[in-house]
């Protein structure tokens, strides 16, 4: 069931490379919406502060996060999941 968004997309911190998912990137459970993964792991990067870092860390540790998304991400997001993938136990 599609969400209207009432909001476009937006940056929180001026310095983020690219806006926040729209409420449109959701999967519906049948009892409560989540957002998508893809559209969880683009804010993160773009976010990219220490705890999101750490976040994106926990989701490669098992398996949620890999290369697989490397080719839809934006250059600059590309360049940050590459390093979180590099970088496992920092």
């Amino acid at each position: 069931m599609p969400s209207t968004s009432f909001l476009p997309p937006r940056k929180t911190r001026p310095d983020q490379p690219e806006p926040n998912a729209a409420v449109e990137e959701i999967e519906d459970t049948g009892a409560f919406h989540l957002i998508s993964l893809e559209a969880l792991v683009r804010m993160k990067l773009s976010a990219f502060r220490d705890k999101d870092r750490v976040h994106l860390r926990d989701l490669a540790s098992v398996g949620l996060l890999d290369k697989s998304s490397l080719a839809r991400l934006s250059p600059i997001l590309a360049q940050r999941h590459r390093e979180i993938l590099d970088t496992p136990d920092e």
